[in-house]
């Protein structure tokens, strides 16, 4: 399985990005895809999932500004992030996940200017 992201880049503070995460591979295998978070000195953090039956969750600090959804037809998963916020500044990256394990893109930076 390979996960490309894309749509990364510097925006400012209240601006919207789009990302979006490619899966090719077994795919069928994959149950949730996933958007994680890492801003420099911190630990990795959840942003939101999507189960494959459309179940969601999402971080606390990102309700309501986030949005996670899956194009099937596509294999692809996306991430519309609006009211960006300078504290959203981080490397995004994709994650799969499926029975025998998790598989992880090479993530792509956000930047938001305040």
């Amino acid at each position: 399985v390979q996960l490309v992201e894309s749509g990364g880049g510097l925006v400012q503070a209240g601006g919207s990005l789009r990302l979006s995460c490619v899966v090719s591979g077994s795919i069928f295998s994959i149950n949730t895809m996933g958007w994680y978070r890492q801003a420099p000195g911190t630990q990795l953090e959840l942003v939101a999932q999507i189960a494959s039956g459309g179940s969601t969750k999402y971080a606390d600090s990102v309700k309501g500004r986030f949005t996670i959804s899956r194009d099937n037809a596509n294999n692809t998963v996306l991430l519309q992030m609006n009211s960006l916020k300078p504290e959203d500044t981080a490397v995004y990256y994709c994650k799969g996940t499926a029975n025998v394990g998790g598989y992880w893109g090479q993530g792509t930076q956000v930047t938001v200017s305040s």
